[in-house]
């Protein structure tokens, strides 16, 4: 997993219209990369509407979020929609950027061992690297967290 002062590993993933989104194309610019399991879950929802009540703030400071998780498009258009999203989800239908940030691995519930996404965030800064990582976290509260280290990461480097 990557960790602060790293490179971020480069993303370059559709939305749910089929526009690709590169993380280098936001270069100048912070971008907050969450990564989460599925949509439309209990968790992952309140997460989504925790940045989804942040967003303005996170905006108004300069970033944008990006969601990913491995559903498809159709399943992030019916998420968007029933808890209106304003940022962009993006699909990793095979896992490769999720595991690139070290956000997929195994997991053991009732006996099954599965590959899943490990509830996680990043703070990329305009230089590109990461400002600030999140490895494992707990939905509620977290949107606030993310939105109190952009300002004081944007204090830090003046920008």
């Amino acid at each position: 997993m990557p960790a602060a002062g790293d490179s971020a590993p480069p993303i370059a993933l559709p939305d749910e219209s089929g526009t690709l989104h590169r993380l280098a194309d936001r270069a100048g610019a912070w971008t907050v990369v969450y990564f989460y399991p599925e949509d439309d879950t209990p968790g992952c929802t309140t997460e989504a509407c925790e940045f989804r009540d942040s967003f303005a703030s996170l905006r108004a400071d300069g970033a944008e979020v990006w969601g990913i998780s491995p559903d498809d498009a159709g399943s992030h258009a019916k998420f968007r929609a029933k808890f209106e999203l304003p940022f962009t989800l993006l699909s990793d239908e095979g896992a490769a950027v999720t595991s690139a940030y070290g956000a997929w691995a195994e997991r053991t519930k009732e006996g099954r061992t599965t590959m899943r996404t490990v509830r996680s965030t990043f703070l990329v800064g305009p230089d590109g690297r990461i400002a600030h990582a999140w490895p494992a976290v707990k939905p509620e509260g977290h949107a606030a967290d993310v939105r109190a280290v952009l300002a004081a990461s944007k204090a830090r480097v003046g920008r």
